[in-house]
């Protein structure tokens, strides 16, 4: 499971198609609904995981398809005050848009994100959102994904820093925030 986003850009796609067959209204609530009403279960990440990051700098390289970078106007303003550049130089030189949504550009054949150099982020304090919430990203924040899409994955867990539940949840709000944000 790469830093570098795994999952497709249907979503994207979703609010610029029109739905042949849309669900009643009221309906659309109704899991939101149901869940207010059941007992809430207990988080496998209750007590809090520990994580500390060992610079492996696999999160940094694309695995396939699925690896993409994206960048809300807020990453790109990080990115290029550190880099000591506007911002429209920085998105011209180093991103390219899908659809709607900025992303970093890859170079073709090498899947190493652009500012990774001997596995070592060469714009560590600029990095995006997206880089800074890894591993607590809210569609792996379940026992089996942490599992076999994090654990298995990441060198960095199950090593140093404890991170309790609260801080794990603030994480996780910061990059739904950033995904909300996509597109600006």
């Amino acid at each position: 499971m790469p830093l570098l986003k795994w999952f497709t850009l249907a979503w994207i796609k979703k609010p610029f198609k029109k739905l042949s067959s849309q669900k009643p209204f009221a309906s659309l609530f109704q899991n939101s609904i149901e869940r207010q009403t059941m007992p809430e279960t207990k988080k496998f990440y209750e007590e809090g995981l520990r994580f500390e990051c060992q610079g492996s700098g696999k999160c940094c390289t694309s695995h396939g398809e699925f690896g993409h970078v994206f960048l809300t106007l807020e990453d790109r303003k990080r990115f290029a005050k550190v880099l000591d550049m506007r911002v429209s130089e920085f998105t011209k030189k180093y991103c390219d848009k899908l659809g709607p949504i900025w992303k970093l550009r890859e170079e073709p054949g090498n899947p190493d994100c652009v500012f990774l150099k001997n596995k070592k982020c060469t714009v560590y304090e600029g990095r995006p959102t997206q880089c800074r919430t890894w591993p607590f990203w809210p569609e792996v924040m379940n026992a089996k994904s942490w599992k076999t899409e994090v654990a298995n994955f990441c060198p960095g867990v199950g090593k140093g820093k404890l991170w309790s539940k609260e801080e794990i949840e603030k994480t996780m709000a910061i990059e739904t925030a950033s995904e909300k944000a996509l597109g600006t």
